[in-house]
């Protein structure tokens, strides 16, 4: 197994924590991992995107060209990256933001409404963790649970209050991708 998966969007949608994530819970997997992330000198607003590879042998190059995977966040993100998915691979964007379908045909495409889901959640900062919930639906890396001790990991026990909410946007995405 192994999977080539590239993230993007504006920084500030959590693009980079998607990508730690997915690699951390790829090695709390046993498998091999490697996360590259790739950002403008902006912070929040400008483009932000990584890079994972999660594999059961070791990782030759943690930078992805050629993506079974593209979650793209924002519509410069698709128009981006949409051509670095492999033919047969699948992208999920984020339909809340993007007006435009995807050209390709020969690609899986998935919109997820991640943003207007994470509104109706109350808190408009899970949209990453809706969209990573639809990935899990639709590839099937891991158990959802490694995901979320991957996000106790990463959030530590200050903000341990915080995974409930997350949960439930992941399981969220999950039914949104279904």
């Amino acid at each position: 197994m192994e999977m080539q998966l590239i993230v993007a969007g504006f920084g500030g949608q959590g693009v980079l924590l998607m990508g730690q994530l997915m690699a951390y819970a790829g090695m709390l997997d046993g498998k091999e991992a490697s996360w590259m992330p790739a950002y403008g000198p902006e912070m929040r607003g400008g483009s932000a995107n990584c890079s994972v590879v999660i594999s059961d042998e070791p990782v030759g190059s943690p930078k992805v060209e050629d993506a079974d995977v593209v979650i793209a966040m924002n519509r410069p993100s698709m128009e981006l990256f949409e051509k670095n998915v492999v033919p047969g691979g699948l992208l999920l964007y984020n339909s809340s933001l993007i007006d435009v379908k995807p050209s390709r045909t020969d690609i899986r495409v998935i919109p997820v409404p991640c943003n207007d889901i994470a509104d109706e959640m109350g808190n408009s900062r899970v949209a990453n963790m809706v969209m990573l919930g639809a990935l899990l639906e639709c590839t099937k890396p891991f158990d959802t649970e490694l995901l979320v001790e991957a996000l106790r990991h990463k959030l530590g026990a200050k903000k341990e209050k915080l995974i409930p909410l997350n949960r439930e946007a992941i399981q969220k995405g999950m039914r949104a991708a279904q």
